[in-house]
């Protein structure tokens, strides 16, 4: 039956999707999308004489695959129209993105070919308009009309972890399940179609240490008490595969390179329990002797531990003092070392972590002890005095030889060596001393003035007749003790003024002498001269010792005048000193 023409305009033009759906030989399904409606444009501005409204185009979605890799082009689909009798007067065109150049139309039977390799990661849609014309006379027999090619999604790229390799770092003992780090992949195959970017992660080295996520992509700790000082680091290699990690799907991996971080759970170790050190005799206070470390296998703090002397008879003659950046005890002399009294110290030592973990308590205690016998080694000492100065006397205008006294002095060591004595003259300007060699007893050399000097300061030496470069000194002093072999003598001729209104037995001068010995040797007395003649208008009176002076008395009034005391009498005064015995002292 043939169809008019006026009714076979009316007719729509029938679309007929052809797919030859290719997946490297396995067919996915379609997926079930309800064809949407387009826009139609009614050629040549016609208008619908039959106020019916003409049908418009109706196009399915149309798919073609990415990654097309056969020798010839892919078919994506095919356009028709009632309108085509089959006789070639229907002309297909195809306009938009990529047509002619991916995308061509065979112009007599509308099919549409892709004619290279599409890549839907790169673009994933086309838009292009599809319009069936009259061959000879160009009139358009359909409206133009637009529609989507979706390059469907093959799973052609595998997951991928931007980032890596990665570290991670988790305490040592830690707890089973505890979190370390998490990896994700991603991948470029469309995440809404099927299972080309469902990714599913596991373990393919590093168990049974650790295990991950296989959704989320957390590694997490396996096995328990995984101890840092046995093994520090571990090399994980999670891989991450699509499909939902069926066979066939793509993968790939990554590097997690995680460490062990330290915790306190070792105790300090000394690596002996009997330890030995020499200290000479000679050491000095205050100074280190020696050193001693206890080992930890932590690291930083909690490797950090402090050392201590626990016994008393350690603590009495050493100290120690912890060395924080070599982790060492440092050794000191407290008290001074003989080796004649005590050959041997032992001291209890203990070693003692300062950062405690209460979590590793069980593991503890977190401290070490050990023994250090300390052997003091004997060093030839120099002489040793009696005392640590001496003070002397001798009373001057003494002869010389005379015997001042004795300083002694021994060897300390076992040897006991003779010793020799001498005095250090280098200080002195004069020798007035000198000591026996080897008895030790000093002597003067000449007379001693006490009015001179009063002092002597001076230096003696002694030394071993064995080893004559030890030498000790000590300080002698030497006081000169007074005698009285000085007269007195009155420092000035006195002139004494006596009015005549002066009354007879007042006292008109006091008479003072002076005396260069010590007050000691005496006192004074006075005395007028019996051999002069008796001055009529004076006369003397003896203090007795008051004082140290004399008086003297107006017997009679006088005219005023001035008369020179001394010269009524023609010559000085005499006078003498009465000596004291010295207590506890030489007479």
């Amino acid at each position: 039956m043939r169809i008019p023409a006026t009714t076979a305009c009316l007719c729509p033009l029938l679309i007929c999707l052809c797919f030859v759906q290719r997946s490297y030989g396995t067919s996915q399904p379609r997926p079930n999308v309800r064809a949407p409606r387009n826009q139609t444009k009614h050629p040549d501005g016609e208008k619908d004489v039959h106020h019916r409204p003409k049908r418009g185009w109706i196009w399915n979605q149309f798919f073609v695959l990415e990654e097309h890799i056969g020798p010839e082009a892919q078919h994506v689909g095919k356009l028709h129209s009632n309108s085509d009798k089959g006789d070639g007067s229907v002309r297909y065109l195809l306009s938009g993105e990529e047509a002619g150049t991916i995308f061509v139309i065979d112009e007599v039977t509308g099919d549409i070919h892709a004619t290279k390799s599409l890549d839907r990661e790169k673009k994933g849609q086309y838009v292009l308009h599809a319009q069936a014309i009259d061959r000879y006379t160009n009139r358009s027999l359909e409206p133009e009309s637009e529609f989507i090619i979706k390059v469907q999604d093959v799973n052609d790229n595998a997951p991928k972890f931007p980032d890596g390799p990665f570290a991670a770092a988790v305490p040592e003992m830690a707890d089973v399940g505890t979190s370390v780090f998490q990896v994700t992949a991603t991948d470029a195959d469309d995440p809404t179609y099927g299972n080309s970017a469902k990714i599913v992660y596991s373990i393919l080295q590093g168990q049974p240490y650790f295990s991950v996520d296989p959704k989320t992509g957390v590694i997490r700790t396996a096995l328990s008490n995984m101890d840092r000082e046995a093994r520090e680091r571990y090399s994980v290699v999670v891989q991450a595969k699509d499909m939902a990690g069926s066979v066939g799907g793509l993968s790939g991996s990554t590097t997690i390179n995680v460490t062990l971080t330290d915790v306190n759970d070792n105790p300090p170790k000394f690596p002996q329990k009997n330890y030995q050190l020499y200290v000479p005799e000679s050491a000095q206070i205050g100074r280190a002797v020696g050193k001693i470390k206890a080992t930890d296998e932590d690291l930083g703090v909690n490797a950090e531990m402090r050392y201590s002397i626990t016994n008393a008879e350690g603590k009495a003659m050493f100290s120690i003092t912890t060395d924080t950046d070599q982790k060492e005890g440092i050794i000191s002399l407290r008290q001074p070392l003989n080796y004649e009294k005590r050959k041997v110290h032992t001291l209890h030592i203990e070693g003692e972590n300062t950062h405690l973990d209460s979590r590793f308590s069980h593991l503890g205690p977190f401290k070490d002890t050990t023994t250090l016998r300390i052997i003091i080694g004997d060093v030839d000492e120099p002489p040793v005095f009696s005392m640590d100065y001496y003070i002397m006397d001798v009373y001057e205008n003494s002869p010389v030889g005379t015997e001042v006294g004795t300083v002694t002095a021994q060897d300390p060591d076992s040897t006991k060596s003779p010793i020799r004595y001498f005095v250090d003259h280098s200080e002195e300007e004069q020798v007035y001393f000198t000591i026996s060699v080897n008895n030790g007893v000093i002597k003067t050399t000449r007379s001693l003035d006490r009015e001179d000097v009063a002092w002597h300061n001076i230096t003696v030496m002694a030394s071993e007749v064995d080893n004559p470069s030890l030498v000790s000194h000590v300080p002698v002093t030497i006081q000169v003790l007074d005698v009285n072999d000085n007269a007195p003598y009155i420092a000035r001729d006195d002139e004494i003024i006596v009015c005549e209104s002066s009354r007879a037995g007042q006292v008109i001068q006091t008479v003072r002498p002076s005396d260069m010995d010590n007050f000691a040797n005496g006192r004074f007395s006075f005395a007028l001269p019996s051999d002069l003649p008796v001055n009529p208008n004076f006369t003397l009176k003896d203090n007795e010792g008051r004082g140290g002076s004399g008086w003297a008395f107006l017997r009679r009034r006088l005219r005023c005048g001035t008369w020179p005391l001394f010269h009524l009498w023609r010559r000085p005064l005499r006078w003498r000193t009465w000596p004291r015995r010295r207590s506890g002292g030489r007479p």
